[in-house]
């Protein structure tokens, strides 16, 4: 890892969120995976920034507020006129499981890395201590986009930037194509770090049997370190040579599963940022992602939400 003083830079879309909520009303919020992580790493006393393209509407105005107020760095986030940002429909079934309808073809996210500035964030990311980004931050981007992206990527960990990864794999978000969902992800992975997948995803889009065929199939990319989320199943994480299962803590019946992942993700790499090992900082990550499906929505009160 590099020097402390740097920062962490999350990169993706931050949408208009209308989650309903357990009297059946929708309430307005912000959410999205990598803001999520952006925002819990922040709560754990990591500098964090967050990297994306908003419109100059009054949801927006609120989102860089949001971030603000929780110790965001907004200097990345880039605004653009006469733009709206991503609108996301949330609900959740009775076992808490996240369902979400998402309108984001004209969001100026999509075009972070097409926008005449977009020179500016990719040099951004070489300075920082730690780019994280997921499945979904790719999704978004145009072939373009993305190939400005990889190569800013590229030049980061070059420079000693730790390249952080959730492949998050949604399909909607990729219109069904799994061959290009899977060209993408490949030439991501060549340029990460650390991997923090989610063995469901992961068999859906590489059809891998077990966890642990996940972690042979990243090392194979030339991944160092990853931990394959696997819910009340514990995480198996893989670093130096070795894997070692790291059971949950508890099993907790959740309220609502949504962002337990990005959860996950923000203590296990705060707990890394702050030298721990992968062991503890998957314990760490379990115990965070546990508190976060106690709670409806993404983003847990301030009170409940430490990172240990």
């Amino acid at each position: 890892m590099s020097e402390t003083g740097k920062r962490a830079i999350c990169v993706g879309e931050a949408t208009i969120e209308l989650a309903r909520g357990g009297d059946g009303r929708f309430a307005l919020a912000s959410s999205g995976d990598a803001f999520n992580t952006a925002i819990y790493l922040a709560r754990a006393g990591q500098p964090t920034a967050f990297a994306t393209a908003l419109g100059d509407d009054p949801y927006s105005d609120a989102i860089v507020s949001l971030a603000a107020a929780e110790g965001i760095g907004t200097d990345l986030m880039t605004r653009v006129a006469g733009r709206l940002p991503a609108l996301a429909m949330i609900d959740a079934n009775l076992k808490g499981e996240r369902r979400q309808h998402v309108w984001r073809d004209t969001a100026p996210a999509r075009d972070l890395f097409e926008l005449p500035n977009w020179s500016l964030t990719a040099a951004a990311l070489t300075a920082a201590r730690l780019v994280y980004f997921s499945g979904i931050t790719l999704s978004i981007y145009s072939n373009a986009g993305l190939g400005r992206f990889l190569a800013a990527l590229e030049l980061a960990r070059a420079a000693g930037v730790t390249i952080a990864f959730d492949g998050n794999f949604r399909a909607d978000g990729w219109r069904g194509d799994l061959t290009r969902a899977r060209t993408v992800f490949a030439e991501a992975l060549k340029r990460v770090d650390i991997a923090l997948p989610a063995y469901d995803d992961e068999a859906v889009l590489w059809g891998d049997r077990s966890p642990e065929a996940t972690v042979e199939r990243l090392r194979a990319f030339g991944v160092n370190e990853i931990a394959v989320k696997n819910g009340p199943n514990g995480a198996l994480v893989a670093s130096a040579g070795a894997s070692e299962l790291v059971p949950v803590p508890e099993v907790v019946t959740p309220i609502d599963v949504t962002a337990a992942g990005d959860g996950f993700n923000a203590g296990y790499l705060a707990a890394r940022l702050a030298r721990r090992s992968a062991i503890e900082a998957a314990s760490a990550a379990h115990r965070l992602a546990g508190q976060v499906i106690r709670h409806r929505g993404a983003i847990v009160p301030r009170s409940g939400a430490a990172v240990h």
